[in-house]
């Protein structure tokens, strides 16, 4: 399919989704008169929300489960599935390879309501999503994290495999991250059923559990933490780092008074992501931290598709500073920079310039704003304009 085009773009938040932005993008072209150019539809995600859509799309299978939300009630949340060849080139078996986005059952958007429940949010969802997959076959887990509405240190979710976090009177503690500072000890004995199962986690976060730059500190306003929540979270956080160094046999070392001295997995980049998942995955389930943009393109076969293509169309909703960081865009076109492959961007608004564009790998990015100024009617009629931006501007790279 050598002179095809490539679609790979990130979901524009609040607008669209990343499916609908290729089909957009791909109404654009044929609209310019582009029809016939071969079009590869392959929509991508950082780990974050939106990763089951973008995987669904490109052929893993929907399978949706009642699990716990963030706050206790019952929600939907969907993962996603499909049976890949082994690692090992000399086997013939397949792996069962099982998605699962973290913000399905454990995010923001799950609230009841929009209401923030900082200090007993769990992630126990997430567990139970894990637990159905391992159930149903999956022999390595992909764990997305990202717009999670938790700060529990990934409790939730081990308890929800069958780990036991108990106080000083042998209770099981309730939901939520201020609970953690009760800890006394930790059971993972039941752990043991998922001795077989690959876990990788795909983030981009680099933050460590606890401290100035940890997930108290630096996420919990983002759930709803007031300045004393946050010091509540952070003693949780560090308690639980604490009793799983002295009793689940974790690198590290505690001082006389319990605070974590030598951090180990702790202070490991990543340990910090989703409100402390990043540390329950490493610690407890042996995870190993990817990229998330450059693992998903590999999971999806992005070398593979980008292979005698003519141009690659990338993007998300806000190209800016934090696109430069790891954003999928960026992932993208790093990608097809392998195989010298130009790559322009869409976008429902942009704060950098052409230089940084280029610096990254991205010859020209397209805003909305540029035919549209009114941001409210760009995310009310993303969709629309996204068609009229792809057939005024971005199917010039294509004459």
């Amino acid at each position: 399919m050598n002179g095809h085009v490539v679609i790979a773009p990130d979901k524009f938040r609040g607008s669209l989704t990343s499916p609908q932005v290729v089909a957009h993008v791909t109404e654009g072209l044929r609209a310019a008169g582009f029809g016939e150019v071969p079009v590869v539809s392959l929509p991508v995600a950082d780990g974050g929300e939106g990763t089951v859509d973008a995987v669904v799309a490109s052929g893993f299978t929907r399978v949706e489960v009642e699990v716990t939300g963030p706050t206790g009630e019952r929600v939907l949340a969907a993962y996603a599935v499909r049976d890949t060849p082994s690692d090992d080139a000399t086997s013939e078996m397949t792996a069962r390879v099982a998605v699962i986005e973290l913000a399905e059952a454990s995010g923001l958007r799950r609230l009841p309501g929009g209401r923030t429940a900082p200090l007993t949010a769990t992630s126990y969802g997430t567990g139970e999503l894990i637990a159905h997959a391992v159930r149903h076959g999956a022999t390595r887990i992909v764990l997305g994290l990202g717009g999670s509405a938790c700060t529990d240190g990934g409790a939730g979710m081990v308890q929800a495999l069958g780990v036991r976090l108990v106080d000083e009177h042998g209770e099981d503690l309730p939901y939520g991250g201020a609970a953690l500072s009760r800890l006394d000890r930790i059971d993972a004995s039941a752990l043991s059923e998922l001795s077989g199962v690959e876990f990788v986690v795909a983030s981009d976060v680099d933050n460590p559990l606890l401290g100035p730059h940890g997930a108290a500190a630096v996420y919990g306003p983002q759930k709803g933490a007031m300045a004393e929540d946050v010091s509540v979270l952070q003693a949780g956080l560090t308690r639980l780092a604490a009793v799983a160094v002295h009793t689940h046999g974790l690198e590290g070392s505690i001082e006389h008074d319990g605070v974590v001295r030598s951090m180990g997995v702790a202070g490991r980049p990543g340990a910090g992501a989703a409100g402390g998942v990043g540390f329950a995955a490493l610690a407890f389930l042996r995870a190993e931290i990817r990229p998330g943009i450059g693992y998903l393109l590999e999971l999806l076969g992005f070398d593979h598709q980008v292979e005698g293509a003519r141009l690659v169309i990338t993007g998300e909703g806000s190209i800016d500073e934090q696109s430069l960081r790891g954003k999928a865009p960026v992932g993208v076109a790093a990608a097809a920079g392998k195989h010298g492959v130009p790559v322009v961007a869409v976008c429902g608004r942009r704060s950098i310039g052409d230089e940084e564009l280029r610096a990254a790998g991205i010859e020209a990015a397209y805003a909305l704003t540029d035919i549209e100024p009114d941001m409210q009617r760009c995310i009310a009629e993303a969709g629309p304009l996204l068609e009229r931006l792809t057939a005024t501007a971005v199917a010039a790279r294509l004459s």
